[in-house]
């Protein structure tokens, strides 16, 4: 499973198939992530720099944080597609094909302006987030997405 948390300054990535439960997120930073509530990490519960030293300090790799940069990540449902806003303009997308059963995504560009700040890993893991929620297989045909799932 694939979920992203962000706030305003931050997004916290969580892959749970590479967690194994090492508890150094719950001792690190104890109300930001509380294994048992739901959601398991709530960032409004603690302050930017010790949840990311906090992060960095997880043995599996199974959690990850980046800055946002002022970047905003939205789902477009209709589009088929997550973007990535800098204002109101598009500097990124993730696309996928939806058959009822399965989600591909097959394509993930950033503005090449925008690279390195991990908005591509945000585009992919918001893209998965919603199909692992909605109960459908992820099928990465994109090489990027394929890396990073």
């Amino acid at each position: 499973m694939h979920r992203l948390y962000e706030n305003e300054d931050i997004t916290v990535f969580w892959d749970s198939d590479k967690c194994f439960h090492a508890k150094k997120c719950v001792t690190g930073c104890p109300g930001v992530f509380e294994f048992g509530r739901k959601p398991w990490v709530d960032l409004s519960r603690g302050d930017n720099p010790r949840i990311w030293q906090t992060v960095k300090q997880c043995p599996s790799g199974a959690l990850d944080i980046s800055y946002n940069h002022g970047i905003r990540i939205e789902f477009d449902e209709e589009g088929c597609r997550s973007v990535a806003l800098d204002g109101d303009g598009v500097i990124g997308e993730c696309d996928y094909e939806d058959d009822g059963e399965e989600c591909t995504i097959y394509h993930t560009e950033v503005d090449p302006a925008y690279g390195g700040k991990g908005i591509a890993k945000r585009l992919v893991f918001k893209t998965a987030e919603m199909a692992e929620r909605r109960k459908k297989k992820i099928n990465p045909t994109c090489s990027y997405a394929a890396k990073v799932l």
